[in-house]
């Protein structure tokens, strides 16, 4: 069976998929990172990472986020936070914020207070998952003033996400990565098929987590 036959037999199957849309606070820890150290002489040296919107920016849309440029060394990291991998950043301050930039951790980092994280409750929810659907999420919604652009934390955390059964989430989550791995793998080849597999994963992305209209979600 092909990619996009099991793909199509996935939505099959979630159709009938109970389903509970959750605030995204109930199903993860969603807060900021820390306020840059200002002292330079806290990166000689430095080996820890510290992850600033400017990382985020370069890269725009990632599961497989590591690419820091700058790192603290062990004065610079006493008082601050070490974020997990699999932690999801978006920015939340400046003008970034509307370009919906979304990555993953895939290593633990120190993060700046102008990004938002989140990571998931491991019992309820797929990190992987819960990227795919926060990907699909335009944060323009949530900002009142696109002239001042600023997202605040509490109303990130009110974002409803469907909550399917684990086994379910797993499902979906393989199907999108064979995707993903797809579309980075024809990077290197033709942009006509690069552009139709993007079209492809756009298109079962969106309806693998559409369940409002699937299955009557709210």
């Amino acid at each position: 069976m092909d990619m996009q036959s099991k793909a199509k037999k996935l939505i099959e199957m979630i159709q009938t998929a109970p389903v509970e849309w959750k605030p995204l606070g109930e199903i993860a820890e969603v807060s900021a990172g820390n306020s840059a150290p200002q002292n330079s002489a806290f990166f000689e040296n430095g080996i820890y990472p510290f992850c600033r919107t400017s990382d985020v920016g370069r890269v725009h849309h990632s599961i497989n986020f590591y690419q820091i440029q700058d790192k603290l060394n062990d004065i610079g990291i006493k008082g601050l936070r070490l974020f997990k991998k699999e932690t999801i950043l978006l920015p939340k301050s400046g003008a970034s914020t509307l370009l919906n930039h979304r990555v993953m951790l895939t290593i633990d980092s120190y993060v700046s207070s102008h990004l938002a994280t989140i990571y998931r409750n491991e019992k309820i929810v797929l990190a992987k998952y819960l990227f795919y659907f926060l990907s699909q999420f335009d944060v323009n919604e949530l900002i009142p003033d696109k002239s001042y652009p600023s997202l605040k934390v509490t109303e990130i955390a009110k974002i409803k996400i469907p909550i399917p059964p684990l086994e379910t989430q797993k499902k979906i989550v393989k199907i999108l990565d064979k995707f993903t791995e797809l579309e980075a793998t024809l990077e290197a080849t033709l942009e006509a098929e690069l552009a139709l597999r993007k079209r492809q994963y756009r298109y079962y992305r969106d309806f693998l987590l559409d369940f409002d209209n699937q299955i009557g979600g709210g």
